[in-house]
């Protein structure tokens, strides 16, 4: 095996020829699944920084596909995944199996029910999607990731999602209000139906009265209802959701809340309905300077108690890169940064009136605090926008003037926020250690939640052993400050082999037999969450080799997808770009099938059907626009003739072009 792929004995037309479980499986469920090679390898890829090809593709149309696959599945022993937005960070979303595409046909399914005050959602629908819909009842979804344009309903419920202003009082285990699922089992059921828990007990005595059995287990345990309280009382998406047993009483319910955080290895979640939050549309924004991260963290205590909705920590090399950012506020580009940190604060209020009351009365709590340069809080549009620059363009400043040939990898962490001062200062000290440069510490200070961002070469043994040592030591220090490993991003594969370190091995117990009671045949998102291999994070590791000059920079993170005219047709922008990629990697490694057959595929899927509109550009961190590989590709097409009295296309540099030589 080829870190970053799985591979399979090539059958001469570019596909691969299928183990025999997904042999069986192709014939019970006939064309409900491909093993096209195009789609497996542009599939393979989403934002973590794993990668695996899995050995067959579903994109099914409806509950009923997938309740369908369910049951083959099973039956034949083939393992699958689902996969919706791809901007997991985790490596949940990959396999070298079945992958489930549930966006494609999943899209479409917005009802606002209550005059707004809930909302049903298909899993494959962006919460931008959401929110826009939602905007004349003056309601809004409670989590608010930052990938909110290109993140769905389905990872959102599955990977509880939170995001900068919600906290754990308004993410998506606080906000739902019920689901329609399918179990492994091919059981569908409305957890909002008045006699769910009866329908659930009918079609599924196992699973009833095991919940029961797991709910007194965890409750009798003095330790282990005191571990669970102690960790969800902060951001954490480690493990399963333990807190249902003690949060709920029917087994329904309990279900229905351990489906959120399952990352897709339960069930499946066909749609889910949310209690909304109000939309307070009069904010005050503000940057406050400290001199160092302790004293930054230190004051948000003061800051929550004044009424701030939002506190977003971030460090000196966080200040460091904004201030290299497009539209950067003079208050970042003019300061001498040393050990500064910083907060962006946010006040909300639905009226100006109210708004201007709220500032005054957390007006003295600012100025108490010990700042390096003074504050205004704005509400003018311009201004809060620029100040948002500082925390929305770090990915973008990051990760695209990262090395070539490096992957970025986004870390969540998050500790009571009495430690969050000496945690980030210790974690700049590993980043030290570890000869990690430009790495940034920044995240949610409100609720003791930072992220951080390393650059790693995967390909280099060395720069490998770098990473797993790190690993141990971060994973170390945020433990023994009694924290979690995972806040708001997933175990996944990531950290699958730290579970049983942060919960011990009885929770972990009630987990592996919460997996068993739910997913006997073990078929669902195998290595994810649970897993039996200690070196799990470290292997299937994503390489990005270069590959052409428009588009090397892409960190592959999906947020171009829901813009792409043809996103439903044949390909996306990450799928244009991963697939070049993929076409290199055939051809270096002297995979010629794979290559020719990949070449052939993308012609149409990838060229012709390419609107090279721009619109990817809009959305993309890193600033690609995809067209212009597209331009280049029709142009060497054309040949010479054709294209010679045209310009060349902006941005196309010396393109380093993937046309392999077939031998």
């Amino acid at each position: 095996m080829q870190r970053g792929r799985r591979r399979h004995e090539d059958d001469g037309s570019g596909g691969a020829t299928l183990s025999p479980r997904a042999a069986r499986l192709r014939d019970r469920v006939g064309d409900l699944v491909t093993d096209r090679a195009l789609d497996r390898h542009a599939l393979a890829h989403d934002a973590s920084h794993y990668l695996l090809v899995p050995e067959l593709v579903s994109r099914p149309r409806g509950v009923e596909d997938v309740a369908r696959l369910l049951r083959a599945c099973g039956e034949t022993g083939m393992p699958l995944t689902f996969r919706s937005g791809g901007t997991s960070l985790s490596g949940q979303a990959v396999t070298e199996h079945l992958l489930v595409d549930t966006r494609r046909h999943f899209s479409r399914g917005i009802e606002v029910l209550d005059d707004g005050a809930r909302v049903r959602v298909a899993p494959g629908v962006t919460v931008r999607a959401v929110n826009a819909r939602l905007a004349p009842y003056r309601t809004k979804l409670g989590p608010d990731p930052a990938s909110e344009g290109a993140c769905t309903i389905g990872g959102v419920v599955a990977n509880n999602s939170s995001g900068m202003h919600c906290g754990t009082a308004m993410n998506t285990y606080a906000t739902l209000d019920s689901l329609e699922l399918v179990l492994p089992s091919g059981l569908s059921l409305d957890t909002g139906a008045p006699d769910a828990d009866e329908r659930l007990r009918a079609g599924a005595p196992d699973v009833h009265e095991g919940l029961l059995r797991l709910r007194d287990r965890v409750r009798s345990d003095r330790g282990s209802v005191a571990t669970v309280r102690r960790l969800f009382a902060l951001k954490n998406t480690m493990g399963y959701g333990l807190n249902s047993f003690l949060d709920h009483e029917s087994p329904v319910k309990i279900l229905e809340h351990l489906m959120v955080g399952s990352e897709g290895t339960l069930g499946f979640l066909a749609s889910a309905t949310f209690r909304t939050v109000p939309v307070r549309p009069a904010v005050a924004t503000g940057l406050l300077v400290l001199d160092t991260v302790g004293a930054a963290t230190g004051a948000v205590p003061a800051i929550v108690d004044a009424g701030a909705m939002t506190a977003e920590l971030l460090d000196a090399a966080s200040l460091r890169v904004s201030a290299r950012a497009p539209g950067a506020p003079a208050q970042i580009t003019g300061l001498h940064v040393e050990d500064h940190a910083a907060l962006l604060v946010e006040w909300h209020a639905d009226t100006p009136e109210e708004l201007q009351e709220v500032v005054s009365v957390a007006q003295p709590a600012l100025d108490a605090l010990p700042l390096t340069t003074p504050v205004a809080l704005t509400q003018a549009a311009a201004e809060r926008a620029a100040l948002w620059t500082v925390r929305k363009a770090l990915y973008s400043a990051v990760a695209g003037a990262r090395p070539q040939g490096t992957n970025a990898l986004l870390e969540d962490v998050a500790v009571e926020v009495a430690v969050l001062g000496q945690t980030c200062v210790d974690l700049q000290e590993l980043f030290d250690r570890h000869g990690y440069e430009e790495s940034v510490i920044f995240g949610h200070a409100k609720d003791g939640n930072v992220h951080f961002m390393l650059n790693e070469r995967f390909a280099d043994p060395l720069a490998l052993q770098r990473y797993a040592d790190f690993t141990e030591e971060m994973v170390e220090l945020v433990l023994s400050r009694g924290g979690t490993l995972k806040a708001e991003h997933g175990t996944g594969r990531m950290m699958a082999p730290f579970v049983e370190r942060q919960y011990g091995p009885e929770l972990t117990a009630v987990m592996r037999e919460l997996k068993t009671l739910l997913d006997p045949g073990g078929i669902l998102g195998p290595g994810t969450i649970l897993g039996d291999d200690p070196r799990a994070h470290l292997s299937d590791l994503k390489v990005a080799p270069p590959v052409e000059a428009e588009v090397d920079r892409c960190v592959e993170c999906g947020f171009c997808e829901p813009v792409c005219p043809s996103r439903e047709l044949t390909t996306t922008p990450r799928q244009r770009i991963v697939l070049r990629r993929e076409m290199a990697a055939a051809a270096d490694r002297g995979d010629h099938e794979l290559a020719r057959a990949l070449d052939e595929q993308y012609d149409y899927d990838a060229v012709q059907t390419c609107a090279v509109d721009g619109m990817c550009l809009t959305a993309c961190p890193v600033l690609i626009n995809t067209g212009d590989l597209t331009r280049r590709l029709r142009a060497e097409e054309a040949g010479p003739v054709s294209s010679r009295g045209g310009p060349r296309p902006p941005g196309c540099g010396a393109p380093r072009a993937v046309r392999v030589r077939w031998g």
